[in-house]
């Protein structure tokens, strides 16, 4: 079968598309045909193999695993013999661990029903950013109706899918983002836009409840003039800070602070769980959210979505096509 191989760390260029042997499903797991394949920043992070402290798990010099890709939607082609929640012929989505490529094995326990309403490219843009945003929004920031929510990077992968779930929460929303996101933003559901290029969403006019910040280039002090006195802000991943700790400093910064201030900062690190992704598909299903797709790839272009992604300017989410 045909999939995206890395050979080594390095930027996109060092992908290839060649040939592969089709995986065999464990006992526990499902065999998939996949349709469409999300890309985000942790198939940069694989990629590139920063920050550096995670290369024990990845692999020091080169990577453990030759395949790439985290986010799937597809059909069932075959079933592990404990697998109970899938037959051959499903539609589902979620995640695994070599997602660019024509078929993938993940266990059941990764996948959920793709809903009617969504195509297998919408369904595929879905997993990764979709829990980010539901863990930030609803487990780390604890978000209540009525609250003011500041959402900074509110165009981009992530940031769309809190737009939306901040607004399905029933909190007031106000989307940072650049000049040529305004409108998408907008026509997402944000209720006040702060276009970054031209005014200061920390200026003192303006108070949050709750902040989710995605851009990674803002000072801990920065966010907190824009907090109310007992607020919350968190930090959702980084590409900042170099490449041993990538963004990770800032967040180790806001743990460490967190007993001696009146305010919360919080850190969002986003594992797969089952229960975030049905909770995702129940929010899509009733039209609560809707992935934003700026572009699709053929399977074979996997290198230039991956050097467009790295750019940071991406419009929503990126999906590779099979």
């Amino acid at each position: 079968m045909k999939a995206i191989i890395r050979d080594a760390y390095g930027p996109a260029d060092v992908l290839r598309l060649g040939e592969v042997k089709k995986p065999v499903p464990g006992d526990d797991d499902v065999l998939l045909r996949v349709h469409a394949a999300g890309v985000d920043m942790g198939v940069w992070h694989l990629l590139e193999g920063v920050p550096y402290l995670m290369r024990p798990a990845i692999g020091f010099r080169k990577p453990k695993n030759p395949l790439i890709g985290n986010d799937i939607a597809g059909k069932v082609e075959a079933v592990g013999a404990n697998v109970t929640r899938f037959k051959p012929g499903d539609r589902v989505f979620g995640t695994c661990d070599a997602a660019f490529a024509e078929f993938v094995r993940t266990p059941q326990d990764r996948l959920a029903a793709v809903p009617e309403n969504l195509m297998f490219e919408q369904a595929a843009a879905l997993p990764t950013s979709g829990m980010t945003a539901l863990t930030a929004l609803r487990d780390a920031g604890k978000v209540r109706p009525g609250q003011r929510v500041l959402v900074i990077g509110a165009g981009g992968g992530v940031g769309t899918f809190a737009v939306q779930l901040a607004k399905a929460f029933g909190a007031e929303v106000t989307g940072v983002c650049s000049t040529s996101k305004v409108e998408l933003v907008r026509s997402i559901g944000a209720d006040d836009i702060v276009d970054y290029t031209v005014e200061d969403f920390a200026d003192g006019k303006r108070r949050y409840d709750l902040i989710i910040d995605m851009a990674s280039n803002r000072s801990l002090t920065h966010l907190r003039r824009a907090l109310t006195p007992r607020g919350t802000f968190v930090i959702v991943g980084g590409e900042e800070g170099g490449r041993w700790l990538a963004g990770m400093d800032r967040q180790l910064r806001a743990v460490l602070l967190g007993p001696f201030v009146r305010y919360q900062p919080r850190v969002v690190f986003a594992f797969p769980k089952l229960e975030l992704l049905e909770t995702l598909a129940g929010l899509a299903e009733q039209g609560k959210i809707t992935p934003v797709i700026s572009k699709t790839f053929p399977l074979r272009e996997t290198p230039e979505a991956v050097r467009e992604l790295a750019k940071g300017h991406t419009r929503g989410k990126m999906v590779i096509t099979m």
